[in-house]
């Protein structure tokens, strides 16, 4: 007689079969049995302090190991908690899986402990969500989840597993168990001819732009993006940002996008972040090529382009992208994609002459302390969140693995993204930059850094203020009328001291680089709080 296997067992064991070994989570009654089987596989659960903080976790390490990231926590508030946190993924197409668990099936309609309609409140944020409804079907469950995940345009998907399901015990079948196919994304090919096509579509246009998405903003992003240019000669121009055409790190690209006359639209949306492709931000006899894995986002430009979209297809970012190069040829004019790029490089000369005052550096000044650190490591992980300071760190810093606080908006992931990327990265440094409104979101996290030895380095632009929101109430209805965005000036570094990190405070610009250089060789999770002014943060134009 064999042993029996819990709901639970098979599902740690299924990700144990799988090589799906990092899980970020937050423990919780629903979840104890599967705490309990991770007991005996190489499972490692990385415990966090809030539910959300798990979401982000799995979320950039998804992002930067290419692989499904798995959050799991439990019913009930624990869900609802995680729920908040997963429009950032979302937006930034990340492949995760939010695992929750759930009131028992024998109990539900029946004012269950915690019980919630978690599937369908995970929905609306998510590519898929249901409920597990057997413990023979979990194995299976997991594996779909993690394939729809990274299928497409990637991104969260949610799965609930009820306590009853997670308990309930049966014999080992074969049955039970995903083979390794099933986890694998299912690709969507561009076909030869519409590669042709498009090929051609850029050849007859005088002004051709590419655009690509979060997806391809990663270092194998770029380098595909490098690949596509080189051969294409056309301009690749990727865009992650909320502020989309008024992201400092496009500088003045948006006064070329204007002049183009043909935009492929690779795996990028039709959405605010290009004005929608409207004029004046794009010229009104500009037509498009849409090459994107979602049918829907093909029909939204076919129905507010009309006979504009000239060629479309349903097909995955990467793959379009390797056949366009390989049966790509120079279609473009050098010195369009010249003048594109230099748009794009533009940096005001005067930025180079503006300093800070005493006690508060100014934006440009703490970016320029940063840059001495990044400059030495152009290969660690760089993340940039927060408003204005956010905003300034992307005009004026880079890295190949950079992680932004995406398209979704949301400030407050910069610490359990930095987590991730140290669980991701077991060498290169992780350095994460954020305003004192990010700091606030997640701090109890540098608890989780230092019990589990994840050691990284938070640069905190802080101006005792929610800065974005104060530039605004200036803009839209005057200095007089700003009020209600204050902040204290609070000493983040002796918070991260107490949890047994390390603490570096910085009131002056010549200081920071010798802080961050002490903050990295620590060893620890590492706080560099430093004075700024609030400033607002840049639109770069020539004109």
């Amino acid at each position: 007689m064999t042993d029996k296997l819990r709901g639970a067992d098979i599902f740690a064991r299924t990700l144990d079969r799988a090589g799906m070994h990092q899980i970020f989570t937050l423990s919780g009654n629903h979840i104890m049995e599967i705490f309990d089987a991770t007991i005996g596989t190489k499972i490692n659960l990385t415990h966090v302090r809030q539910e959300g903080a798990a979401v982000l976790m799995a979320g950039a390490w998804g992002q930067l190991t290419g692989n499904v990231g798995l959050a799991m926590v439990t019913g009930g508030p624990g869900h609802t908690n995680a729920c908040a946190a997963l429009c950032t993924p979302e937006a930034s197409e990340m492949p995760m899986v939010l695992i929750s668990g759930h009131a028992p099936t024998n109990e539900l309609g029946r004012g269950s402990f915690q019980e919630l309609p978690q599937a369908e409140m995970a929905a609306t944020v998510t590519k898929a969500s249901w409920m597990a409804e057997s413990a023979a079907e979990i194995g299976h469950d997991i594996a779909l989840a993690c394939r729809i995940a990274a299928s497409g345009r990637p991104g969260p998907v949610h799965l609930s597993l009820p306590s009853d399901v997670l308990e309930e015990e049966l014999e080992d079948h074969p049955a039970l168990w995903p083979e390794a196919e099933d986890f694998v994304a299912i690709e969507q090919l561009l076909s030869d001819v519409t590669a042709d096509a498009a090929i051609a579509a850029l050849e007859s246009a005088e002004r051709p732009i590419i655009i690509v998405g979060p997806h391809m903003c990663t270092k194998p992003g770029r380098a595909a993006q490098r690949a596509l240019e080189a051969k294409l000669g056309v301009p690749v121009i990727g865009m992650e940002s909320p502020r989309g055409l008024n992201d400092p790190c496009l500088g003045a690209y948006a006064e070329e996008l204007q002049k183009a006359d043909l935009i492929v639209l690779l795996g990028k949306p039709m959405d605010h972040t290009v004005k929608f492709g409207d004029a004046p931000f794009v010229d009104e006899g500009c037509q498009f090529v849409v090459l994107d894995p979602d049918i829907s986002l093909i029909d939204r430009v076919a129905s507010n382009k009309g006979d504009r979209l000239v060629l479309s297809a349903v097909a995955d970012s990467y793959p379009a992208a390797a056949k366009l190069t390989e049966r790509g040829r120079n279609v473009g004019d050098a010195a369009w994609c010249a003048a594109v790029h230099a748009a794009a490089d533009h940096r005001p000369d005067a930025w180079a002459d503006i300093t800070g005052e005493e006690g508060a550096l100014h934006a440009l000044d703490f970016c320029r302390g940063v840059k001495s650190f990044t400059d030495q490591h152009p290969d660690l992980v760089l993340i940039m969140d927060g408003g204005e300071i956010g905003q300034w760190s992307q005009a004026n810093l880079n890295s190949e693995r950079r992680i932004t606080n995406g398209v979704a908006g949301s400030i407050g992931a910069a610490t359990p993204f930095a987590l991730a990327g140290r669980v991701a990265e077991g060498s290169e440094p992780v350095l994460t930059i954020m305003g004192d409104g990010t700091f606030g979101f997640h701090m109890a996290e540098f608890d989780t850094a230092v019990r589990n030895d994840l050691p990284f380095v938070a640069v905190v632009g802080n101006d005792a203020c929610w800065n974005a929101e104060h530039q605004i109430q200036i803009r839209d209805y005057g200095e007089n009328r700003a009020h209600g965005c204050e902040l204290l000036p609070a000493r983040y570094d002796q918070m991260v001291e107490a949890m047994g990190g390390h603490g570096e405070f910085v009131t002056k610009a010549e200081d920071l680089p010798g802080a961050i250089q002490r903050a990295y060789d620590s060893g620890k999770p590492a706080c560099v709080n430093v004075m700024i002014q609030s400033v607002a943060a840049p639109i770069v134009r020539r004109g």
